[in-house]
């Protein structure tokens, strides 16, 4: 039994690039987490201010749901503000993801991808980079990032920190429990050709499952490993 820490900037990411493998995860007995570092949806209004607390709360209501479905035993909200981790200092942020760390005692943590088009994921993978620094004592012998659909292949600039995976894990079996899940986040979820909707879900896995032989498969790039 291994104990997994998903490490994600808003509500849906948990789902859209490592539900099918948490889903597997979960299935095979291990002990899966998440921590969501930001609110969510405060970005779209004009101010912070525009979104209600009843949305925010709605919105996190989706998460329990979703997570419920895809196997996660907790899910924990730290309510950064959406789309502003660089208006935040990073000490800050990596001080919660250690705080959680020291909650869950992971052995694996997945989490963003650095070449990703969001700032927020950006920040997201330095704090738990930095977080899992090798010093002292620390329990995280993985960390691997994965692909946010809408944002991962949305960098089109920065050819050199495009997402290259080296890990794929085979979720035909669990695949369903995901676009189930998805299916919960009513705000997020769009209609094709998005990316953000359970075609592309769909698409995405095939096209990673291609790559490796699989039907469908979630695709991880592996940044550290301690045997």
């Amino acid at each position: 039994m291994s104990k997994i820490l998903v490490v994600a900037a808003h509500p849906d990411d948990e789902i859209l690039g490592v539900g099918g493998t948490v889903r597997k995860h979960a299935d095979n007995g291990d002990i899966v987490e998440c921590l969501i570092l930001g609110e969510g949806l405060t970005s779209r209004g004009a101010k912070r201010e525009d979104i209600s607390q009843e949305e925010l709360a709605m919105l996190h209501g989706h998460t329990l749901q979703s997570a419920e479905i895809i196997g996660y035993k907790n899910v924990y909200f730290s309510n950064f503000p959406d789309n502003r981790f660089d208006k935040v200092d990073l000490l800050d942020i990596v001080k919660e993801v250690e705080k959680y760390i020291g909650i869950v005692k992971p052995d694996i943590i997945y989490t963003h991808h650095y070449g990703d088009l969001n700032i927020d994921h950006i920040r997201t993978f330095k704090a738990v980079l930095t977080a899992c620094r090798p010093v002292g004592e620390y329990t995280v012998k993985e960390i691997y990032c994965f692909e946010t659909l809408s944002s991962t292949e949305w960098n089109f600039g920065d050819k050199n920190n495009s997402f290259r995976p080296n890990v794929f894990i085979d979720i035909e079996n669990t695949l369903s429990f995901k676009l189930k899940a998805m299916t919960c986040y009513e705000t997020e979820l769009r209609e094709y050709p998005h990316p953000r909707s359970l075609k592309g879900l769909e698409i995405s896995a095939a096209r990673w499952g291609m790559v490796v032989g699989k039907k469908y498969a979630e695709a991880f790039e592996l940044i550290r490993k301690v045997d």
